[in-house]
C-alpha cells in the first residue's frame, strides 16, 4: 500500500472514531461516503513546487451532500488528518456568515475534543469588517466633518444628526478602550449606520500597516496574527476571490481547499470582478486632489504637478457622461417614478456603448490614469517619510489614510470607464454594460456599470489554475442527479482532474415530507391577478398552522402586500422579514413555537437558504412562486442575449437549472433532521402544467405528493391540512 493510501485510510479511520466517540452522532452512509472521497481527493495531491520535469498531482471533488448528511464533519475530520500528515493547512471557504460562525463556534470546537491530535483554527474576514482606530480618532476630532458619500445608487436615508453620529463614535471608542468591543463590526449589538461604518472601516488603500502609530492595537492585524499558527482557516468566497495572489491567505497550491456552499461561487465571482462608479456627486474628486496636494507638500514631491488639471478633466468628463445618460433616459425615469420610486436600469444591448458616451469616457480614462499615477507616487513618498520620520507617524498616517480612503473610487472610475469602452473580440462574449438612474432630492443620480457575463472563464483563470487539491460541496450542485450546469458555471466542465459524487441524504423524504401541489388558477405572468390568488390561498390555508411555518416570496412588494391584507387575528401570528433584525425575529419565532403558539415567518430569498428551523419550527412551508431570478438582472439579460445570438436557448440552459437549485434550497428548509415531519405547499401552477416545471419537480426530493385542484369558484374552501389529511 502506498503512503498516499495510508494517509487516506487513516483519515477515514479517524472519521469513524469521531463518529463512534460521540453519543449524539450516528452512522450515515452518505456522510461516510463523503468523508472517504475527501480523504481520497486530498491525500495524493502535490503541494508546493515540483521538481523539474515532474507533473503535479491535482484533484478536485464535486460532492453534492444532501440535507442531513452532516457535510461539515465529513470534510473537516479527514481534511485535518491529511493536512497533519502532509504538514500543510486547510482553507475552508463558505458563502454565508452564518456557516462561518457555525464552523468556528460549534463544529470545530466539538471536533477538537475528539481528534487524536491538537489543532488550531481561525476565522479570516476582510478588512472592511474591522474598525480603523486611526480613522475613528480622526472623526472624533472633527465632529463637523462631512461623512464620505455612499454609492449614488443607494436611496438616501433620513440623515442622522452630527450629535447622534458623534455619540455613536464615542461609544465605540469607549468600548474599544475598555475591552468591551474587539473592533469587529459583526460583534456589535446592532448593525451600524452604513455611512458611519464606512467612515471608520479599515481599508487596504488607507492602511500604513506597521508604520501606523496604532498598529499594535489594530483589530484587523490582531486577527491576522491568529492566522499565522492556524492549521485550519475559515474564510468566505468573497475574501477568497478578492485576495487571490495577495498572500493574505495561504497559497492555494500549498494548502487543501474546501468550498462549502459552493453553488454560490459562480455568482460571487461575477460580483467580485464587476465594476461600477458614480457619475454624479463628484465632490470626492476635488477632495482627492486637495489631499494629494497637501500630502505632496508634506513630503516635498513634485509628482502632483498635473493633479489640479487632471481632477478638473475627470470631473468634467464624468459629468458629461452623466448628462448624456439623463438626456437619453431622464424622461423615462420621470415617467417610471410616477408609478414607483425604484431606480431605472438601462442595459446596453450587445454591450455597445452609444456614440455620445465615447468621447467623455475616453477623457475620463485618461484623466483618471494621470491621477492614479500621482496617488501612487505620493503614497510611496508618504511611506518613505514614515520610515524616515517615525516621530511624525500620527500626522503622516492620517494623510495616507485620507488619501487612501478616496483612492478606490478613483480606480473604480478608471476601470468602469475603460470597461464601458471595451469591445469584445469576435466570438467572445461581450461585457454586460448598464446605467442606473435614480431620482433624488438633489437631482438625478447616475451610476455606470460593467461586468463579465460568464463566471466560468474568470474562475478558470483566476482560481483553478492555482489549486492543487479542492473539495466543492453543497446540498444543491446537481439537478436530477446531473452536475452539468454547475460544472459549466464553475469553469470545471472540461477539467480532467474533477470527480463528481452524490452523497445521499439520510432522510426518508416520502415518509417525512408531503409536497402539496396546490396550484392557484391565475397565471403567474399576470402579476396582480396571481398575487391576489396567492393571497386568497394563504388566507385560506394559514389558519390551519398549529406550530411554526415559513412562507417564501420572490418579491418584497408581494410579501408586504400579502402581510397587509391578512385579517388582524392572523396577522398577529405573522413575523415579517425586515420588521425586526433577523436574530430577534427568529428568536421570537422560536419563543412562540416553544410556547405552543402558531408562528408564521414571511421571508424572501435570504430566508430560503441557510435558515435552520428543525422540528416544529418549520412544520409547514409555503412557496408562493417558483424562485426564478429577477427578470431585470442586467448580467443575466446580457448573457441570455449572447446565447440567443449563438442559436442557444438561455431559458433551458441557464434559467431552469438555476431555478431548480434555488427551489431545492427552499424545500430544504422543511426537513432538517431524521425526526422532522413537514408539509410543503407550492401555489405556482407552472410546476405541474409546463414541461420545464415538470423537470424541476422531478429534481426535488421524493416527497409524497398530493395534488389539489385550483377552484376559482370556491376560494374559501377548508384548509389544506384538513383537505389532504
Amino acid at each position: 500500500m502506498s503512503n498516499t493510501d495510508d494517509v487516506a485510510e487513516r483519515a477515514v479511520q479517524v472519521f469513524d472514531d469521531v463518529i463512534a466517540s460521540a453519543p449524539t452522532l450516528r452512522q450515515r452512509p452518505g456522510q461516510r461516503l463523503m468523508a472517504a472521497e475527501v480523504a481520497a481527493t486530498f491525500a495524493p495531491v502535490t503541494l508546493g513546487q515540483t521538481e523539474e520535469g515532474a507533473t503535479a498531482q491535482r484533484r478536485l471533488a464535486i460532492i453534492q451532500a444532501g440535507t442531513g448528511v452532516g457535510k461539515s464533519l465529513a470534510y473537516l475530520a479527514p481534511a485535518l488528518v491529511v493536512a497533519q500528515a502532509r504538514q500543510t493547512r486547510v482553507l475552508v471557504s463558505t458563502a454565508t456568515v452564518a456557516l462561518q460562525e457555525q464552523l468556528v463556534q460549534q463544529d470545530l470546537p466539538a471536533l477538537a475534543q475528539r481528534l487524536p491530535f491538537a489543532f488550531r483554527w481561525a476565522l479570516a474576514k476582510g478588512r472592511g469588517r474591522y474598525v480603523c482606530r486611526l480613522k475613528l480618532e480622526r472623526w472624533l476630532s472633527e465632529p463637523d466633518a462631512e461623512l464620505p458619500a455612499l454609492d449614488d445608487e443607494a436611496v438616501a436615508a433620513p440623515a442622522a444628526s452630527s450629535a447622534e453620529r458623534q455619540a455613536w463614535l464615542r461609544a465605540r471608542a469607549h468600548d474599544l478602550a475598555h475591552g468591551r468591543w474587539d473592533g469587529d463590526r459583526d460583534s456589535l449589538a446592532e448593525p451600524p449606520e452604513a455611512a458611519w461604518w464606512a467612515a471608520i472601516a479599515a481599508e487596504a488603500a488607507s492602511c500604513t500597516a506597521r508604520h501606523c502609530p496604532l498598529y499594535g492595537d489594530c483589530a484587523y492585524y490582531q486577527q491576522r496574527k491568529q492566522l499565522v499558527g492556524a492549521q485550519l482557516i475559515v474564510v468566505n468566497h468573497d475574501l477568497l476571490l478578492s485576495t487571490l495572489g495577495s498572500r493574505q491567505l495561504p497559497e492555494l497550491d500549498q494548502c487543501l481547499l474546501v468550498l462549502d456552499e459552493a453553488h454560490h461561487l459562480p455568482a460571487i465571482a461575477l460580483e467580485q470582478f464587476g465594476r461600477r462608479c458614480g457619475l454624479t456627486r463628484l465632490a470626492w474628486v476635488d477632495q482627492l486632489a486637495s489631499r494629494m496636494l497637501k500630502a505632496a507638500q508634506e513630503v516635498e514631491t513634485d509628482a502632483v504637478a498635473e493633479v489640479p488639471a487632471a481632477a478638473a478633466h475627470l470631473r468634467q468628463a464624468l459629468q458629461a457622461a452623466a448628462r448624456e445618460a439623463v438626456q437619453a433616459w431622464g424622461a423615462r425615469l420621470r415617467d417610471d417614478a410616477a408609478a414607483t420610486p425604484a431606480p431605472l436600469r438601462i442595459r446596453l444591448p450587445r454591450g455597445e456603448i452609444p456614440a455620445a458616451f465615447v468621447e467623455p469616457l475616453q477623457r475620463a480614462v485618461a484623466a483618471a490614469g494621470v491621477l492614479i499615477d500621482a496617488v501612487r507616487a505620493v503614497g510611496v513618498a508618504l511611506r518613505c517619510a514614515l520610515r524616515e520620520r517615525p516621530q511624525q507617524a500620527q500626522r503622516l498616517s492620517q494623510l495616507y489614510a485620507q488619501l487612501g480612503t478616496l483612492a478606490p473610487r478613483l480606480e473604480a472610475a478608471h476601470d468602469t470607464a475603460r470597461w464601458l469602452l471595451h469591445t469584445a473580440e469576435p466570438g467572445q462574449p461581450p461585457l454586460a454594460k448598464w446605467f442606473t438612474l435614480h431620482a433624488a432630492a438633489d437631482g438625478v443620480r447616475v451610476m455606470a456599470h460593467a461586468s463579465p457575463i460568464q463566471p466560468a472563464a474568470l474562475l478558470r483563470t483566476q482560481l483553478w489554475r492555482q489549486v492543487r487539491g479542492a473539495v466543492l460541496t453543497s446540498a444543491t450542485l446537481a439537478g436530477g442527479g446531473r452536475f452539468d450546469f454547475f460544472l459549466r458555471e464553475a469553469g470545471l466542465a472540461d477539467d480532467a482532474d474533477v470527480r463528481t459524487v452524490l452523497a445521499p441524504s439520510p432522510f426518508d423524504y416520502a415518509r417525512q415530507g408531503r409536497l402539496v401541489l396546490a396550484a392557484v388558477a391565475a397565471d403567474p405572468r399576470a402579476l396582480d391577478a396571481y398575487h391576489e390568488a396567492v393571497q386568497a390561498a394563504l388566507q385560506r390555508d394559514l389558519p390551519a398552522v398549529r406550530h411554526g411555518a415559513l412562507v417564501l416570496f420572490t418579491s418584497r412588494s408581494h410579501l408586504q402586500r400579502a402581510a397587509a391584507q391578512l385579517p388582524p387575528a392572523l396577522r398577529a401570528c405573522v413575523l415579517v422579514q425586515g420588521e425586526l433584525p433577523r436574530a430577534r425575529l427568529l428568536a421570537r419565532h422560536r419563543e412562540r413555537v416553544a410556547a405552543g403558539e402558531p408562528s408564521i415567518l414571511f421571508g424572501l430569498q435570504s430566508f430560503g437558504e441557510g435558515l435552520d428551523l428543525p422540528g416544529d419550527l418549520c412544520a409547514d412551508l409555503f412557496i408562493t412562486k417558483l424562485p426564478f431570478a429577477p427578470p431585470d438582472d442586467p448580467v443575466g439579460e446580457a448573457r441570455a442575449e449572447w446565447l440567443r445570438s449563438l442559436g442557444r436557448d438561455p431559458f433551458l440552459e441557464l434559467v431552469v437549472p438555476a431555478t431548480t437549485i434555488r427551489l431545492l434550497q427552499w424545500v430544504g428548509r422543511a426537513i432538517r433532521t431524521e425526526d422532522d415531519r413537514a408539509r410543503i405547499v407550492c401555489y405556482d401552477p407552472r410546476l405541474t402544467r409546463t414541461g420545464y416545471g415538470r423537470l424541476i419537480l422531478q429534481a426535488l426530493p421524493p416527497f409524497t405528493q398530493t395534488t389539489t385542484v385550483a377552484d376559482e369558484e370556491a376560494p374559501c374552501r377548508p384548509s389544506l391540512t384538513r383537505a389532504v389529511a
